[in-house]
């Protein structure tokens, strides 16, 4: 018995889909997206959407957003003199505590505690290379 296969321009449109799902996650991190809101920007039903998205990408919607979140949060915390309420608010959690344990899991330590290492850190950074590649550390964007 042959296999079936999948027409090449099948896989390309469902690629392009799933791509166009992850570029929203990336755009509009900060909002409250959830898998139904993500699955139509795919033009996909719900199931089949999480299953080819983590077919495609070896995470699930929920997880990648996540990590998008909790990248820009690293990068607020470093950069930026925000609190850490603030930034919990700014990357689109909605609990403070949901926040400081997914922060604490993904990244090993809690946010203030990540914040004070990495300022400590650009501490032993000569200053010419904290200019030439905009490391301040109240850089305020």
């Amino acid at each position: 018995m042959a296999e079936k296969t999948i027409p090449t321009k099948t896989n390309d449109d469902l690629r392009e889909r799933l791509w166009r799902a992850r570029r929203l996650i990336d755009e509009c991190y900060d909002r409250p997206l959830n898998l139904t809101e993500i699955s139509k920007e795919a033009c996909l039903s719900r199931y089949h959407f999480l299953r080819s998205f983590r077919d495609t990408f070896e995470t699930t919607p929920h997880q990648y957003l996540i990590k998008k979140r909790i990248e820009k949060a690293k990068w607020l915390l470093r950069a930026r003199s925000l609190s850490v309420t603030d930034i919990c608010f700014e990357v689109g959690f909605e609990s403070l505590g949901s926040f400081s344990s997914l922060f604490r899991k993904c990244v090993g330590d809690a946010p203030n505690n990540y914040r004070r290492r990495e300022r400590e850190s650009l501490k032993k950074v000569p200053g010419c290379f904290i200019q030439m590649f905009g490391l301040c550390q109240n850089q305020e964007r």
